[in-house]
């Protein structure tokens, strides 16, 4: 046993007592964090513009502060970005983590002194969760991979500007440095592919314990392995027995993955964002991440249906109901307020709360009224393969097929098989059947013969691949949209087939 493992476990369990406190009181400790961001926040720019020193209870601040997405905010991140103090939190943030994806080009979410923990010891406290429940730590003792972007970093109005995982890796704990790869020079090459050769180079003859990334990109990880070895990632890394994930839906991925590897590997779940650290998985094995009420966060959570509405719902995190999809709103030592993270979130426990990642707000179907959902599609798929097992999927997305050069409109499919149906038109009916068992609106349309059913457009292996890295999305915390209410993925999709 080495000296890692053997401290970890008494760390483990200080950490957990520390957790089941909060989780006890759950009301209580949101209830802190709540006042504790009113009353260091009360004097900055955002402060005293929406009256946050007036502000005693949720309802109040309700009343005062809107709910925005990075858009609504960006003119107080100009400011930030101008170099100026005190705007959305005390001081100057230490980094900006930038992200694409918004119309009006790049996101820079502030991250701050304050908020910098949240990021960094959800992850180790995830790690250490899985030590207390399961006794296992020997993987610590081995060496650990983190697939993340670059941790160069530039600097916009003096402050440290980066990729979320490239600013993390500045702050992976000493001891662990030592046994984590790649090195920094390889972590610093730009381009996803040629770094990922150089990740093999350094990681093949290790003896790797632990390897974390967001699934597709993990996928793609072993492949490079199995093309140039020829064997399976058990042979390869016999020593892997953790695998840490998060970013998608894993379920989509799970099949593919544990195909590659040879053997079904423990996982530990997370789910982290540029705007914070906000759940993982407690329990090995169970549904359901734990939602992190005591880390600078108070979340509010708004019924979907109400999402686009006037004045929707805001509830507390007493006040949610399980089985119920909610958009995920956050107000944090960041400076973020009201903030739409634009995830969706389901709970399945309570006591304590624990809850699901469904999808985005903005990724959906409904071009004819029948909203879609990204839950739907990929339990729609799942049950799908439970039925066809000799398929697995690489990745997919959908669209509505609106104008059809013959028939009725459609969803389309574009699926990238890793192993494809043996009878195609077999799999499109059980995929659509299912579908239909999880959406009424859908339903009904097919039934109404409005829609005509789904379609499957079969795509050639590495062309999710090409895709992402036509538009420089290669890698990294790039993730394919599961739908679109428009054409755009699909059209470049069918470009690359030649279609």
């Amino acid at each position: 046993m080495g000296i890692r493992s053997l401290l970890a476990r008494p760390f483990a369990s200080w950490v957990v007592s520390k957790q089941k406190n909060w989780m006890r009181f759950p009301g209580q400790a949101q209830e802190s964090v709540f006042q504790n961001l009113m009353a260091k926040a009360a004097d900055t720019s955002f402060g005293k513009d929406h009256g946050l020193k007036e502000v005693k209870t949720h309802a109040d601040f309700i009343r005062r502060v809107p709910i925005r997405d990075y858009e609504g905010l960006k003119d107080y991140v100009a400011l930030v970005k101008e170099g100026k103090p005190d705007i959305l939190w005390p001081g100057k943030p230490v980094y900006f983590a930038k992200t694409s994806g918004t119309t009006s080009g790049a996101k820079y979410i502030p991250i701050t002194k304050d908020s910098i923990p949240n990021h960094i010891q959800g992850a180790r406290d995830a790690l250490l969760n899985y030590v207390y429940h399961t006794g296992k730590a020997g993987f610590l003792d081995k060496k650990l991979i983190f697939l993340s972007g670059s941790p160069v970093l530039d600097s916009v109005g003096g402050i440290h500007t980066g990729r979320l995982s490239g600013i993390v890796n500045h702050h992976v704990p000493g001891y662990l440095r030592s046994n984590q790869l790649p090195g920094y020079q390889t972590n610093c090459i730009e381009d996803w592919e040629e770094k990922l050769e150089k990740i093999i180079d350094e990681t093949l003859s290790q003896p790797m314990g632990l390897i974390s990334g967001i699934p597709p990109w993990v996928q793609m990880y072993f492949d490079r392995i199995q093309a140039r070895t020829g064997k399976l990632i058990k042979d390869v890394f016999p020593d892997f027995s953790v695998f840490v994930y998060g970013g998608v839906n894993f379920e989509p991925y799970r099949k593919k993955l544990y195909d590659s590897i040879g053997k079904k590997v423990p996982g530990i779940e997370l789910f982290p964002a540029s705007e914070g650290f906000f759940a993982f998985q407690d329990l090995p094995e169970s549904e359901g991440l734990l939602l992190l009420l005591q880390a600078g966060i108070f979340y509010e959570f708004v019924p979907v249906e109400e999402y686009f509405s006037e004045s929707p719902t805001r509830l507390s995190i007493e006040e949610v109901e399980l089985g119920k999809n909610y958009a995920l709103i956050i107000n944090s030592n960041a400076g973020l307020w009201g903030y739409s993270i634009g995830d969706t979130v389901k709970f399945v426990s309570k006591k304590p709360y624990r809850l699901v990642v469904t999808g985005r707000i903005k990724h959906f179907i409904s071009a004819f009224g029948e909203h879609v959902i990204g839950e739907e599609v990929e339990k729609a798929l799942q049950r799908t393969l439970e039925y066809h097992p000799e398929v697995s999927v690489s990745e997919f997305t959908v669209a509505p097929q609106v104008n059809p050069e013959e028939g009725l409109p459609h969803h389309e499919w574009w699926i990238e098989f890793a192993h494809p149906p043996a009878n195609m038109p077999a799999f499109e009916r059980r995929l659509d059947e299912s579908l239909r068992r999880l959406n009424t609106y859908y339903d009904d349309l097919i039934e109404g013969k409005v829609l005509s059913t789904l379609v499957v457009n079969s795509l050639r292996p590495g062309s999710f691949q090409a895709y992402m890295k036509s538009l420089g999305k290669l890698g990294g915390q790039n993730k394919v949209p599961r739908l679109s209410n428009d054409r755009v993925l699909a059209e470049g999709l069918g470009k690359l087939q030649g279609g």
